[in-house]
């Protein structure tokens, strides 16, 4: 399991992570909801290795990561595989080149070997025959799920989604939900959903928290999560501009 402990994270005056407490599960599907640039990328970012806290401790199947050397911190981030909210795929390589970069920069694998787990890959997210396409010939919903079958292909313990459902119409939004449903269950895999799209949120969960000023304000399962009394939650989950919450504004 990954376990979050008294994380915090400032950027200059601003605190985005203060004191963040959180258990991941083996097997489950955790989704971290919250406001626009409340920190829930950078607690990704974290946990992953891409940032280094100010204070405090993560551990990734008891390994303590957050002080290790990037060769011992490679080693663990192989675990880990990541959908980046603008698929970031590279553009002037094909599905099958971007599909298969992990395989080839960090596997002793061979051509054919490469080829045909590319081939599995895109297969399990549905886009079989498109590997010598390229990004710009493909649609924002197919360039997320290229970027999912990226993010399999090196066979990780943990999937992080970042923004999984942003830019994309509700239906290819849906096929998205369904996917990372379908590989939480043929895969084994951990998933942690960064959203605020509250329908994907309620339909691939496990546990839902909530980040709100550097906090985890509350957890619990969707159905917890729509009953629940803390009146922060309640707001952001339904969208209601009236509220505890409120919008702040650039003065002029």
């Amino acid at each position: 399991m990954i376990k979050i402990v008294n994380i915090e994270k400032s950027f200059g005056e601003n605190k985005v992570l203060d004191r963040v407490n959180l258990d991941i599960k083996d097997g489950e599907t955790i989704t971290i909801i919250g406001g626009s640039g409340c920190g829930k990328s950078v607690l990704l970012k974290h946990i992953v290795g891409l940032l280094r806290p100010d204070a405090g401790e993560i551990y990734v199947d008891e390994k303590e990561i957050t002080k290790l050397g990037d060769d011992n911190l490679s080693e663990v981030q192989k675990k880990f595989g990541f959908l980046f909210q603008g698929a970031a795929l590279f553009d002037s390589l094909t599905v099958e080149e971007n599909v298969s970069f992990g395989l080839r920069n960090l596997t002793d694998m061979s051509e054919s070997e490469i080829k045909k787990r590319v081939m599995q890959c895109l297969s399990r997210i549905g886009l079989e025959g498109i590997e010598h396409m390229k990004p710009s010939e493909l649609s924002g919903g197919m360039k997320k799920r290229v970027a999912l079958a990226r993010a399999i292909a090196l066979d990780p313990k943990y999937i992080f989604y970042d923004e999984p459902t942003t830019g994309i119409d509700p239906i290819m939004a849906d096929v998205i939900n369904e996917l990372i449903l379908h590989l939480q269950k043929t895969l084994d895999i951990t998933s942690v959903v960064v959203t605020h799209d509250m329908t994907s949120a309620y339909k691939v969960s496990n546990r839902i928290a909530m980040l709100y000023e550097g906090k985890i304000i509350g957890i619990g399962s969707p159905s917890e999560i729509k009953n629940t009394d803390n009146e922060f939650i309640r707001q952001f989950t339904t969208g209601s501009s009236l509220g505890p919450i409120k919008m702040k504004l650039k003065e002029r």
